[in-house]
């Protein structure tokens, strides 16, 4: 249940790249006036970017590609690896290279590792809450449009796992697919015909659909129980007695995400990760050196 497979890699490299200039041209970075009119005080310099709070990091690749799409001559030294822990006050990585490079590329490489690391950091407090449990986190494609697999990557960072990619890589069975085929049973009839290798999970709302999503043969690969209270989980996962991978979903937070966290249940996945979190702060300065200026 993860992945790009097989022609994943360079299509994701294909769509960072993407994201990379769209964010650098949506700054105007190579049209930089304030650092455009410094160019006589131009030098090389190093700079430093920190922590200014405890969180995870993730994000330096593609932060290190955007200095480097700006000037390849910059040079990134990385302190913590994605999904390293910091502290308030580390120094999470070094840039290296002229000064009216790292400036034109600081902001937009900033975005990127911020909102990376807050995915990260929020991921693992979701993951510290069902260390007890044999339940795996998963994502959701509830992500920032054109930054999914970067997204994605950041719930890995965290200590999450990574849910369906896209709609190609497996088929889920959601409620207005139900309702558009008229009941469970014909959607994945459907999907089995045309699509006979795919993976299929059922999305039910009720335990008369958790019935009928099991009475299918062959089993479909996973149930998600959609918005279902603690006692009717326990209900459905009585009903299920093992025989299909159940997957819980639906308004799931930090305060109750162990209370769906029973025996019997496989992945509980969370919205939340990709479109609630909080970036995390991270500044860059510019190390003092001296220079010889005109």
């Amino acid at each position: 249940m993860n992945t790009i497979k097989g022609k994943g890699q360079p299509f994701e490299e294909s769509l960072t790249r993407q994201i990379i200039d769209l964010a650098l041209s949506e700054d105007k970075a190579w049209d930089d006036v304030t650092t455009d009119s410094l160019l006589d005080y131009d030098a090389n310099v190093t700079a430093g970017v920190a922590a200014k709070q405890d969180g995870i990091i993730s994000g330096t690749g593609i932060f290190t590609a955007v200095f480097q799409t700006i000037d390849p001559q910059v040079t990134v030294k990385i302190l913590k690896n994605d999904g390293s822990p910091v502290k308030k006050g580390d120094l999470v990585l070094e840039v290296a290279g002229m000064e009216s490079s790292i400036l034109k590329a600081e902001r937009t490489a900033l975005n990127f590792l911020q909102r990376l690391s807050g995915i990260a950091t929020l991921t693992h407090q979701y993951a510290e809450k069902l260390k007890p449990f044999q339940v795996t986190l998963l994502d959701t494609r509830k992500t920032t449009p054109g930054m999914r697999y970067l997204e994605k990557k950041a719930v890995k960072d965290g200590g999450g796992a990574n849910h369906r990619m896209n709609l190609e890589d497996m088929a889920m069975v959601k409620d207005n697919h139900i309702a558009m085929a008229g009941c469970i049973t014909n959607a994945v009839k459907k999907v089995r015909e045309k699509f006979p290798d795919k993976k299929i999970e059922v999305e039910v709302k009720n335990l008369i659909e958790l019935e009928e999503a099991l009475s299918l043969t062959p089993a479909v690969d996973m149930i998600m129980l959609d918005n279902f209270n603690p006692a009717i989980l326990e209900e459905a996962v009585a009903i299920n007695n093992r025989r299909v991978k159940l997957e819980v979903s639906g308004n799931v937070n930090l305060e109750n995400i162990r209370e769906k966290a029973i025996a019997g249940i496989d992945f509980i996945s969370v919205g939340a990760l990709t479109h609630s979190f909080k970036s995390l702060d991270l500044s860059l300065d510019i190390f003092p050196i001296e220079k010889n200026k005109r």
